[in-house]
């Protein structure tokens, strides 16, 4: 099956089996593990960050990073449709009693800042405190420039806000910036990176910032269940994600260029080509086809997903050139006879 519903679904690669099998382990609870500390180093270099830790999910190094920065009855400014706020369970509420106060993505996925000054609440009882902005790069797909996030930066630094990154894909956004990972994520006091997506780990992230905010976060990963023991099993796939991982991700951009060009001009559908920035391909149907299509297209060896009269089709490492050929024949033979 060809599966573009997520870069989510890499396989590790034979030399991350390997990599994994031969793994020197320890207990990482204790800091014995070397190969999560060599994971952990690597990240702190390549963030220019003080310090890194290696967490299972994207979701929870979102949420220990909430909860580092914020108290009870804060409040964290996100986007409406962020990962943070939208599609992580509503944890930081939950588990953290921190406030979300959504703002729109403007079309470029920023996050507009005179709209965040408007929402940000004054020093009064009455109100939540204004506490954490939370950013995504990228977000849908869409990069944001080196100067909105230093902006952004500036614009925190005056507000009294911190600044964290939802980076689950900023390894994407630094290729498609040709900008070192180290410069987009020194604008921001923490960053999230996700090994498991395009990077091609099979499990885990990695949380970026201060020696203070990474010992608070070690602590929150223990509280939220996130101490793990031998995990150098899986950080030996994630050194492996932060160096040959990210050297091809240019191949996702390209393949994903490929495959807009392919579904241009296509009747029933149409490509937002303005979004086709890194690996995602966003294209707008003209009918509710969130059940049809991807059924059809299973049929036919692709697995997709759409969401009513949307969708995204992800490019990643398991989706060669002549991958890329096989889902535009598909969608364009469903909505041939559709």
């Amino acid at each position: 099956m060809i599966d573009v519903r997520s870069d989510t679904v890499t396989r590790p690669t034979p030399e991350m089996r390997q990599a994994m099998a031969a793994a020197e382990v320890g207990d990482d609870v204790y800091g014995d593990d070397p190969t999560v500390n060599r994971l952990q180093d690597l990240a702190t270099k390549l963030s220019g960050h003080e310090a890194s830790l290696f967490v299972p999910t994207g979701t929870q190094s979102n949420l220990i990073a909430l909860l580092s920065h914020c108290q009870r009855g804060d409040e964290y400014i996100v986007g409406a449709d962020a990962h943070t706020y939208k599609y992580e369970g509503g944890g930081a509420a939950a588990l953290g009693g921190i406030q979300p106060q959504t703002i729109a993505f403007a079309d470029n996925g920023e996050l507009p800042l005179d709209q965040v000054a408007a929402v940000i609440k004054e020093d009064d009882p009455h109100f939540a405190k204004s506490r954490l902005l939370c950013l995504e790069n990228s977000q849908h797909g869409r990069v944001q420039s080196l100067e909105y996030m230093q902006s952004a930066q500036a614009f925190a630094k005056q507000q009294n806000l911190i600044l964290h990154l939802d980076g689950a894909r900023v390894c994407n956004a630094a290729v498609k910036l040709n900008q070192s990972l180290k410069t987009v994520c020194q604008c921001f006091d923490s960053v999230s990176i996700c090994l498991s997506k395009g990077l091609g780990a099979p499990v885990g992230s990695v949380l970026c910032g201060s020696k203070e905010f990474i010992r608070t976060a070690h602590r929150w990963r223990k509280v939220t269940g996130g101490g793990m023991r031998q995990a150098g099993i899986l950080a030996a796939a994630g050194i492996l994600a932060l160096t040959d991982g990210y050297e091809r991700l240019h191949k996702d951009h390209t393949n994903a260029l490929a495959l807009d060009k392919l579904l241009q001009g296509v009747h029933g559908c149409s490509v937002k080509s303005a979004w086709t920035q890194t690996n995602m391909v966003w294209v707008d149907y003209e009918h509710d086809h969130s059940q049809s299509l991807p059924e059809f297209a299973a049929s036919h060896g692709v697995l997709m997903s759409v969401g009513r009269n949307t969708g995204r089709l992800v490019v990643h490492r398991d989706i060669s050139q002549d991958d890329i050929v096989v889902v535009a024949d598909v969608i364009k033979a469903y909505l041939h006879q559709a």
